[in-house]
């Protein structure tokens, strides 16, 4: 499943961030404040540093990273 043209989600999922384990989501909602790191669809690795919270980040992501990330509360958007 993936967002439609509208922006709208058809599931979403709590995430537990992992270092290898795959947790492909198209944006991420964060329930508190903290950083995010990430690896993205197309291989980067990198962490949103001190995001607020209630933000949502429009990312592809193949990894929600547990090594720099501080925030909880994390939702994947599929």
């Amino acid at each position: 499943m993936a967002i439609d043209k509208h922006g709208i989600a058809s599931d979403a999922a709590a995430v537990t961030p992992h270092d290898t384990t795959a947790n492909r989501y198209e944006s991420l909602y964060t329930g508190s404040g903290g950083a995010i790191a990430v690896k993205t669809q197309d291989g980067t690795t990198l962490t949103f540093a001190s995001t607020a919270a209630g933000t949502v980040l429009p990312i592809k992501t193949t990894l929600v990273l547990s090594t720099n990330t501080t925030a909880t509360g994390i939702i994947g958007f599929k």
